[in-house]
């Protein structure tokens, strides 16, 4: 279990009372955080922007649930994952095409690495993951989670973690050689 910093814990309990001061500095804190990850996990700006809004709109009330047996960064990943799963639902009514998987995060890698058509290829494939691979992913992606950070988050252990990046390297791997021919 991972304590929660007393500054967190104290924004937390001020906010979740209605202290507009204490919620505007939780935000401050973690809007970012969230943003990014909601980017990774939706794979478009506008729908991570969307989806993000949504969250903060949402948090005063969520807030009042947070016990502090997980650190609050997970805790937010975790609202912010359930979001996205709810938002992907209601969207899988409307259409099935998935487009743009991170668009910006994988411009920033592709320009750090030199990689862009790989990149490309990665955000395409992406994509066509099932949902609990490229959750586990985007939350891997770039090293921003440790696999043991990452099962916390996803309420599993560290080694379905392990298991479920394996699967989708292997998944990647043939999609890979299915379009290559090799």
């Amino acid at each position: 279990m991972t304590s929660v910093p007393a500054r967190d814990e104290e924004l937390v309990r001020a906010a979740a009372t209605g202290s507009r001061e204490a919620f505007r500095e939780l935000l401050e804190l973690h809007y970012d955080r969230i943003f990014r990850f909601c980017f990774r996990l939706t794979g478009r700006r506008e729908e991570a922007e969307d989806l993000t809004q949504d969250i903060c709109v949402a948090l005063p009330a969520k807030l009042k649930s947070f016990r502090g047996r997980a650190s609050l960064t997970t805790w937010l990943y975790r609202v912010a994952m359930n979001a996205a799963h709810d938002r992907r639902r209601r969207a899988m009514s409307r259409t099935k095409a998935a487009e743009g998987w991170g668009e910006i995060e994988m411009s920033r890698l592709a320009e750090e690495t030199g990689r862009a058509a790989d990149l490309d290829w990665l955000r395409r494939s992406m994509a066509v993951l099932p949902d609990d691979l490229r959750d586990t992913v985007a939350l891997t992606i770039d090293g921003e989670m440790t696999h043991a950070e990452a099962a916390e988050v996803l309420g599993i252990s560290e080694g379905t973690v392990s298991w479920r990046l394996s699967e989708a390297r292997k998944r990647l791997r043939a999609m890979r050689q299915e379009e290559t021919g090799r």
